[in-house]
């Protein structure tokens, strides 16, 4: 399956107001080196989750500055996301029962894919591990190869990592989110944060109007203050711990907690959670959980911007672009201090970090108490965010990624 992504609006020139003429500037000047070269990228999802988030704003960008990019997601049926699911988890620690068949069965969809996908491109892009087999094309397509892992594998399961790891290591990079994230490896690394897009539906600003039009929708009383995490449902987001940390504040403040989310193609587990959720939430009439499709964007910017703590309560977490989104929009933000989200909560500065169901709580109950201390945590976050994490950076940072493949220098790390 392929989806050419054509330019669509906002343009780069619309950013320039956020970020100025001369970052533009730049983006034209390295895209100009790679005049003639195509850019393939290949995931698991065109929907659901962060990597196919940022696809969607990135490969338009990359053709409109002359950059010929495409993107294709491997097929695969429930056996073989059941199975890559598992990777998942095993490659954050989870402990994970696996047969040799599961293994057999990963490789065999990997080569299928393989041969279906047209690899003629001049360099390869592979996000995460679902295709990281496709590299055993290489050698009779050649080209340039790059992996991009979006998860934490410092801690992973060690039979899969080197299962993995196998694959990686045929590659001529590998880029990684945080310092944290990356093992040892015999290729190259590289380290680019992932970003939001400013302009976007899901980032833009919403009138009032806007905002009251979507909680008015949902039933949502913005007079009582607004516990929020968005999140696709996931055991590693922790909903049913947000649920238990909500309750705890809800005993001496009067606030209403909304769980947001979605589910996502190669994820067969989403279901399974969002029942155990909502049973865990039971008939409390202050706790929402809004099963959102994935066109969902203006609604979920209109409950960032009406709440008045976000949650991001991850037990582990790859980057957490949810915590970027609040953050640009001013938010106050409590987040488990794991994965890339202490890359952008800096404790008691940015945002509170936690460590526990009873730390969570405690930090919104803060949060609640304080709303001028909570009003400079967003302020200060909004300012992290525009420094670090917007998508221009983002794009930078690629375009010297894909330039350094063919001007064998040594400015592969980025950050």
């Amino acid at each position: 399956m392929n989806k050419e992504l054509k330019t669509t609006r906002p343009k780069l020139r619309d950013y320039e107001p956020l970020i100025g003429r001369c970052v533009l500037e730049e983006l034209k000047i390295l895209a100009d080196k790679l005049s003639g070269k195509t850019i393939h990228n290949i995931n698991s999802t065109y929907i659901g989750g962060g990597v196919a988030e940022i696809l969607s704003r990135m490969v338009p960008f990359l053709n409109e500055l002359g950059v010929k990019t495409k993107w294709s997601v491997i097929k695969g049926d429930n056996e073989f996301f059941n199975i890559t699911k598992k990777f998942h988890n095993a490659l954050h620690g989870k402990k994970e029962e696996f047969k040799e068949s599961d293994f057999d069965y990963f490789l065999e969809i990997n080569r299928k894919n393989s041969e279906e996908l047209n690899l003629s491109e001049d360099i390869i892009f592979i996000h995460d591990p679902q295709p990281v087999a496709l590299v055993q094309k290489r050698k009779e397509v050649g080209e340039k190869w790059l992996w991009r892992c979006h998860i934490d594998v410092s801690n992973p399961d060690e039979k899969i990592w080197n299962f993995i790891k196998t694959y990686v290591e045929n590659y001529d990079a590998a880029v990684f989110s945080a310092p944290n994230f990356a093992k040892p490896l015999r290729i190259r690394m590289a380290l680019i944060y992932p970003s939001i897009d400013p302009l976007s539906n899901k980032n833009k600003e919403l009138s009032e109007d806007q905002i009251n039009s979507v909680l008015y929708k949902y039933g949502i009383d913005k007079k009582k203050p607004i516990i929020l995490q968005v999140s696709r449902f996931d055991y590693l987001k922790d909903p049913v711990g947000v649920i238990k940390a909500f309750e705890m504040v809800r005993k001496t403040i009067p606030c209403q907690l909304i769980l947001a989310g979605g589910t996502a193609t190669d994820d067969p587990e989403s279901d399974k959670v969002l029942g155990e959720v909502k049973e865990v939430a039971g008939k409390n009439p202050d706790i929402r959980i809004l099963l959102l499709p994935p066109d969902s964007d203006i609604e979920i910017n209109a409950l960032q911007r009406a709440a008045t703590v976000v949650v991001q309560k991850s037990i582990k977490e790859g980057f957490g672009l949810t915590v970027t989104e609040a953050l640009w929009k001013g938010k106050p933000v409590v987040a488990s201090a794991v994965g890339g989200i202490l890359l952008q909560i800096k404790h008691k500065i940015t945002g509170l970090l936690c460590h526990s169901i009873e730390g969570a709580a405690y930090a919104i109950r803060t949060l609640l108490t304080n709303p001028e201390y909570a009003k400079w945590l967003g302020k200060n976050g909004h300012a992290h965010v525009k420094q670090n994490f917007l998508i221009t950076r983002h794009l930078k940072d690629y375009l010297i990624l894909f330039l350094t493949q063919y001007f064998k220098d040594d400015l592969l790390y980025l950050q």
